[in-house]
């Protein structure tokens, strides 16, 4: 039974979801055990720089990468369901819970109110137990070597202190490891869509340069259009002109600075045109800011319009009530 450590802990949000609903609607505290799976994921560096791949080579053979993932849970309406007060496990409960045809046993919960985001000393006793238990240890997947795990992992769940109206609970997932017979704080990762294919692009480091790309203004001639999508060749004559128009006007707001300069902010003649597009940026936000407060100016008008409308409207009123009662 060897004592691997772990790199983090993943569970999909439902799981996660129904765990937490599970506590949240019990009458008191709550435990249970956690199913799931530690698979080893090799990393991969993808790199043009051989050096590079050869070093993260090296360090994925001396330490492998284990990922934990909780599929399931099993909860009790109370505590104790598998140990007593001193933190003995009962066997033979938890044989009745572990099954062949199951998922492997990787650990287990604890939910409790109000209390310290920290294991106490009767759940160390009952995770340390559990750790040391040969018969519940399982194999690690798409391991290159025979490793087996014990079940290590353990969640603790509680509520703040004080009652708050949006953070309502807090979690935390520990990693007990028998060398030291300690806990090992570790990062649980809520994953909602497609985890299966996520941890192999977190190593890309680039080494080359940035490809030059092509800024410049395609000119389009008309009599070398084709008629598609079943539109006429004056319909697209008249898109086309409709698109030189926009591109003038959006020439005249950058102030003459056009799209196909834009080319040159690429190599090695851009720190010569940052300044340049620096100044433009602050052009524009001053030319926003006039506008935003003539806008403010208009609204304020409007107001003063509305409200001069409103007294009208009640010296009106009132003129009609007096003839009215004339009459």
């Amino acid at each position: 039974m060897d004592d691997l450590p772990l790199q983090k802990i993943q569970i999909s949000g439902p799981t996660l979801a129904s765990l937490i609903q599970r506590f949240s609607s019990s009458p008191g505290d709550v435990d249970g055990v956690l199913f799931g799976h530690v698979t080893h994921i090799t990393p991969s560096s993808f790199s043009d720089d051989p050096a590079t791949v050869a070093d993260a080579a090296t360090t994925s053979s001396d330490s492998p990468t284990l990922v934990a993932t909780i599929t399931s849970f099993f909860c009790s309406t109370s505590t104790s369901t598998f140990y007593d007060s001193t933190g003995h496990l009962n066997v033979l409960s938890l044989r009745r819970l572990v099954s062949p045809d199951r998922t492997p046993l990787i650990g287990w919960f604890s939910g409790r109110r109000k209390t310290p985001l920290r294991p106490s000393l009767r759940e160390s006793s009952v995770t340390s137990s559990l750790s040391s238990k040969i018969q519940f240890s399982f194999q690690i997947e798409n391991s290159p070597k025979s490793y087996t795990l014990s079940p290590c992992i353990f969640l603790l769940l509680t509520t703040p202190f004080q009652d708050q109206l949006i953070h309502t609970h807090e979690y935390r997932a520990y990693q007990f490891r028998l060398s030291t017979d300690s806990f090992e704080p570790k990062t649980l990762d809520v994953v909602n869509i497609g985890p299966a294919f996520r941890g192999h692009y977190g190593l890309f480091c680039p080494n080359s340069p940035f490809p030059s790309l092509s800024c410049e203004l395609r000119n389009v001639n008309a009599s070398s259009m084709v008629v598609e999508d079943g539109k006429s060749e004056a319909e697209n004559l008249k898109s086309v002109k409709m698109g030189s128009k926009d591109q003038k006007e959006l020439n005249m707001c950058a102030e003459g600075f056009e799209v196909a300069r834009l080319s040159r902010l690429m190599g090695s003649e851009a720190t010569n045109y940052t300044a340049e597009l620096e100044e433009l940026y602050k052009k524009m936000l001053s030319k926003l800011d006039g506008l935003a407060r003539l806008v403010e100016k208009s609204s304020a008008k409007v107001l003063e319009q509305e409200n001069h409308n409103m007294k009208l409207r009640h010296k009106v009123a009132a003129l009609e009530f007096k003839v009215a009662g004339l009459e």
